[in-house]
């Protein structure tokens, strides 16, 4: 097989470098395109363009597969936790079993933040978005915490910014929620997992004693494995970008956290809530609505169906479809919105409308479901989000500065005005 590849430009060849991915991807290098040529590649979003080399995800979404270090999503789901997928992602093997009680261990010592850090919550508005306050609170740390600026290179250092990290941003999380509550805060108990710790800290009060449902532990669990990481997605690429200045971990996080804030990116599980509601609020009538949905002319949109990137069944969805039916006959909730929910779904997976464009539920219409059947408010799904893909995204950066990656630099094509003469302002029309 011939390694390189021939362009022509202006009747000149040039030859390019072939790259193939493990899995058999394959890339053009262009990494020298410029300075060969004087041309560089226009792609608006970057949808054609691979922007590193990276062994953290595999992801295939003609055939609906997604893989973690190599292991597939579903063994890690069905038999891994949280804590040990997020090992796994970081440190790129599973860890035996005294590396995870060291790992978890390390965690369960960070949990609690620092006392000034909580005087920070009360100059936040009584109603501050939770993803605006974990972005700023994150990025706070840094100045908590500056020797993580300074010794990012020591291994040693890395290791304890990280466990602090995912070990502060679910107290973080949890404390936003209780603010926005206008509750007081509880402390982690760092006799209970991750999890149950997080679940303990958003919903106990101070006069009660909380008892965490272990098949609704189980289930938060699964989903945050299930989004721990995916790819060079938006937020993924924007602290990678972020960290390759050499910004440190925390303002780095931060920025991923501002970045999947976005509707288009983390906000789409909360959409789907807001479309269940709407449903509603026009008389539940499903058959209606999913007419509307095939109408051309109509702006009404299914939310939580397909996906940008799976051209077929989203292989998350499977896994958290199970944990949500489980979480829905454990509580035994009855909410309307979880009714139509579920009517919605049998619908669409029977409608050949649906199922010739291959707009199957995807992870956002189960997540969206199961967050509200614990009792999540709407504005903590995004939340939610952030706190299962903190591993994904220190991994990315991890990996950005271990292969000591160059300061991203995009080029661009001006469209704008050639060159022209400052005119006074009086003789400006």
């Amino acid at each position: 097989m011939n390694n390189n590849v021939k362009l022509n430009i202006e009747n000149k060849a040039y030859e390019l470098p072939l790259i193939e991915g493990t899995e058999g991807e394959k890339a053009i290098d262009i990494s020298q395109l410029r300075t060969k040529t004087g041309y560089i590649t226009s792609d608006t979003g970057y949808k054609s363009t691979g922007s590193t080399q990276s062994a953290i995800t595999f992801l295939d979404g003609e055939n609906g597969i997604l893989r973690y270090r190599g292991y597939p999503i579903e063994q890690l789901a069905e038999n891994s936790t949280f804590l040990e997928v997020a090992y796994l992602l970081i440190y790129g093997d599973l860890p035996n079993k005294e590396q995870l009680e060291t790992f978890t261990s390390g965690i369960t010592r960070h949990t609690l933040i620092h006392e000034d850090m909580k005087k920070f919550y009360e100059g936040y508005p009584s109603k501050a978005h939770p993803m605006g306050v974990l972005a700023s609170m994150i990025s706070a740390m840094s100045t908590f915490y500056p020797e993580a600026q300074k010794s990012q290179l020591n291994p040693e250092e890395v290791d304890v910014t990280i466990r602090r990290l995912i070990a502060k941003s679910a107290t973080i999380a949890a404390w936003s929620y209780k603010k926005s509550q206008g509750l007081p805060i509880i402390y982690p108990q760092n006799r209970l997992g991750y999890c149950a710790n997080f679940l303990h800290m958003m919903f106990a009060l101070p006069t009660e004693e909380y008892e965490v449902n272990p098949t609704v532990v189980k289930a938060l669990d699964v989903l945050l494995i299930l989004h721990a990481d995916h790819e060079q997605n938006c937020s993924a690429s924007t602290v990678r970008m972020a960290g390759s200045s050499h910004a440190s971990l925390y303002a780095a996080i931060s920025a991923g956290v501002c970045a999947l804030w976005g509707p288009l990116h983390g906000g789409a599980n909360q959409q789907v809530i807001e479309m269940l509601e709407q449903i509603r609020n026009e008389g539940s009538d499903i058959q209606k609505m999913v007419a509307k949905a095939k109408d051309k002319n109509s702006d009404f949109r299914l939310m939580g169906f397909g996906h940008r990137v799976y051209k077929n069944f989203d292989p998350r969805a499977k896994i958290i479809k199970k944990a949500c039916d489980d979480v829905l006959e454990e509580l035994g909730t009855r909410d309307p919105l979880l009714d139509i929910a579920k009517e919605l779904e049998e619908v669409a997976l029977s409608d050949s409308y649906f199922v010739d464009r291959k707009l199957y539920p995807n992870v956002d219409f189960y997540s969206g479901i199961l967050y509200r059947a614990i009792g999540l408010p709407t504005e903590m799904f995004t939340v939610m989000f952030s706190l299962g893909r903190l591993p994904g995204w220190i991994a990315q950066w991890k990996e950005m500065r271990d292969n000591n990656e160059p300061i991203s630099r995009p080029r661009q094509i001006y469209v704008g005005r050639k060159e022209r003469d400052y005119e006074p302002l009086e003789k400006r029309n």
